[in-house]
């Protein structure tokens, strides 16, 4: 037999009636095979949604989706702070020595003087 998903909505019309036919004296057992689902689901599902409206399940559902949706946001923000801070805990990388910046024409900006070379060196 397939499962059945019920709505927020679903259950808290469930569970009205059920209380109907506690206060008449049918035990839980008997409520749940009316209501086709088991004992314990039956308890689960009073104990989560018992005394609530409609509008308040549909907002306790909602909640929930927002609250699953900020924990990923939270985790994925966790891991790349983990990331950045392994990166960053690295020895520094050496630097890629390129064949034109060890001429002449160079030197002086690596001596921090801020005039640019006339031509660029060739590479052969």
């Amino acid at each position: 037999m397939p499962r059945k998903r019920h709505t927020a909505e679903q259950i808290i019309g469930l569970l009205r009636q059920a209380e109907v036919e506690l206060a008449q004296g049918r035990t839980a057992g008997e409520i749940g095979r009316g209501l086709e689902v088991p004992k314990a689901t039956f308890y689960s599902w009073r104990c989560e949604y018992g005394g609530l409206t409609e509008d308040q399940a549909r907002r306790l559902k909602d909640l929930e989706r927002e609250n699953a949706r900020l924990k990923r946001a939270v985790a994925e923000m966790t891991l790349d702070k983990q990331i950045v801070s392994a990166l960053a805990d690295r020895p520094p990388a050496t630097k890629a020595v390129l064949p034109w910046s060890s001429g002449p024409a160079y030197a002086a900006l690596r001596q921090g003087q801020t005039t640019r070379p006339d031509h660029r060196p060739s590479l052969s």
